[in-house]
């Protein structure tokens, strides 16, 4: 561990130590390291001893409920009570989860992003990390509470979402490592592949098809668009918990390097979902349009239905690839 790492691993173990009542949330939308990081800190604090609550303004997605402690993340606008502190997971700022009343509480702020305005009483946040739960694996091994398969679980679940499957930016030695560790406290990394990517519904099949089917092409066939509505929700017979992933599906192509997902929520808002490869940086991308994320996945709302929207989003995404003047490698 880095020393600037270790300093702030060292003040948030203290903080978490002389206190007895947790509050844990992370943003809205949950995606796996999200809820992962939430659950495998939260399991570590239950083994000393502490009362943890988790409370998130949007459901987990189906795939990740079975997990051990996954059932016990509320669903809430807002939170009362009284906590010795409140634990923030991969969020930039404090509007990022979306729950109401989170400012009356000391903050710790654990965050891998870019661009966090260090809003909390203690605060860390290093893009170096692959994913927030290879963050928290750290501070559970400076808690003192040794790993098991429940609390592994809920690191890797974080770590194989936001790296991809291992395929993303930042993936290290010292991501690997946080993995070897978990397998020996008995994760089954085959077992977990299942669950997280083998798990889809038939509803989620048939939207990939009409997706990819609608799919187009900027930037000399470099850049995939895709556009979800309500409707080709319907038609699919989809839920909005079978989303999760599909934007990534056109970079399994060799000539592609970033796509953009438009998607439409259940309340008529539209929003941006960002991936690519390399250096193409969608990230710088998001912050131009108020969003944020990684160099290689990013997300923004935007005016969805509006063709000038759209377009400008298109344009930015191109000017992206066309600066990182990557070279496709031969077939």
């Amino acid at each position: 561990m880095k020393a600037d790492a270790h300093t702030q691993v060292t003040a948030i173990c203290e903080a978490l130590r002389h206190g007895q009542r947790f509050l844990i949330t992370s943003h809205a939308r949950p995606d796996g390291d999200s809820i992962g990081s939430q659950v495998a800190l939260a399991l570590a604090l239950r083994r000393m001893g502490r009362h943890v609550r988790m409370v998130n303004r949007d459901e987990p997605p189906a795939a990740y409920r079975a997990f051990a402690g996954v059932a016990d993340i509320e669903v809430a606008a807002s939170v009362d009570g009284d906590y010795d502190a409140l634990i923030v997971m991969e969020c930039g700022d404090l509007g990022r989860p979306g729950v109401a009343g989170l400012e009356r509480y000391r903050i710790v702020n654990i965050d891998h992003h870019p661009g966090n305005t260090a809003y909390g009483a203690v605060n860390w946040f290093d893009a170096s990390y692959a994913a927030c739960a290879e963050m928290v694996a750290e501070v559970i091994d400076g808690l003192g509470v040794p790993l098991d398969a429940d609390i592994g679980a809920a690191i890797y679940l974080g770590i194989v979402t936001d790296t991809g499957g291992f395929r993303h930016a930042g993936v290290s030695a010292r991501t690997f490592d946080v993995c070897r560790r978990v397998t020996e406290a008995g994760v089954d990394p085959a077992r977990m592949a299942r669950l997280v990517f083998d798990s889809s519904s038939i509803g989620r099949l048939r939207l990939m098809g009409a997706l990819l089917e609608g799919m187009a092409l900027e930037s000399g066939g470099r850049l995939a668009i895709l556009s979800l509505d309500r409707a080709l929700l319907c038609r699919t017979g989809a839920t909005p918990d079978d989303l999760d992933g599909l934007v990534n599906l056109p970079l399994q192509v060799r000539t592609i390097d970033a796509v953009v997902m438009f998607k439409e929520a259940e309340d008529g808002t539209w929003r941006a979902s960002a991936r690519s490869k390399g250096e193409v940086d969608v990230r710088a991308v998001a912050l131009r349009f108020g969003g944020g994320g990684h160099t290689n996945a990013a997300g923004f709302d935007v005016a969805g239905g509006d063709a000038a929207a759209r377009a400008a989003v298109t344009a930015a995404i191109a000017g992206a690839i066309a600066a990182a003047g990557r070279e496709v490698p031969p077939a």
